[in-house]
């Protein structure tokens, strides 16, 4: 997978943290993942059609969800794994959106499905995709997350 196609993802990341949470993030270095473990505790999974197929998810740490969705919700967490759980399928379905904007302008245009969000300790990520999975780990002041994009 050509890294090009991470810049839009990156960018969302940023745009959406800063914009509905507050947070900004830092990237670290890109990397091909070589397995389905994912890197955290809590992953909104969304799939992608069009000019290319595949998949983005987005894993955080238990603490950096809880964290950005108490920053999202102006800190009034109600119910801590109904909201959690809802704040990271939103903020991936952000992520995509954003990201398939910027794609579009330049001539890549994709469609998402509804997220799915997958919670616990050493939960699996299968990404439909039969390309490498192209990760890139976040690091912010209340934890870690990592982008998983995989696209055909």
């Amino acid at each position: 997978m050509d890294i090009q196609i991470a810049k839009p993802f990156i960018r969302a990341v940023n745009d959406v943290l800063g914009t509905m949470a507050m947070i900004t993030p830092t990237a670290g270095t890109p990397y091909v993942k070589k397995d389905h473990v994912a890197k955290g505790d809590v992953s909104g999974i969304i799939g992608l059609t069009g000019a290319a197929n595949g998949t983005l998810s987005v894993t955080f740490t238990k603490t950096c969800a809880v964290a950005v969705v108490k920053n999202m919700l102006g800190g009034d967490i109600q119910d801590l794994l109904s909201d959690v759980k809802d704040g990271v399928g939103e903020l991936t379905n952000m992520i995509s959106g954003q990201a398939r904007k910027w794609l579009a302008e330049s001539g890549t245009v994709l469609q998402s499905s509804t997220p799915t969000v997958v919670m616990g300790a050493n939960h699996s990520i299968s990404h439909l995709a039969k390309s490498p999975i192209m990760a890139v780990p976040f690091t912010t002041e209340y934890g870690d997350f990592t982008i998983e994009i995989s696209l055909e």
